[in-house]
């Protein structure tokens, strides 16, 4: 972390970010990702359910 000393004597830690990542063009999002995301989606629209079955 680098720290920095404020006026009065007060320290200031910052965070040590990660580098960026640049995605190349024609790279999308892997299988691994499409089926978390379809699996989320089919989640949320279940608990819907649920929740209008319950009320």
């Amino acid at each position: 972390m680098a720290v920095t000393q404020e006026d009065g004597g007060r320290l200031n830690a910052f965070a040590k970010e990660p580098r960026m990542e640049l995605i190349e063009a024609g790279q999308g999002p892997g299988r691994a990702s499409l089926v978390l995301l379809v699996g989320g989606a089919a989640l949320v629209v279940l608990l819907m359910a649920v929740a209008v079955g319950i009320s």
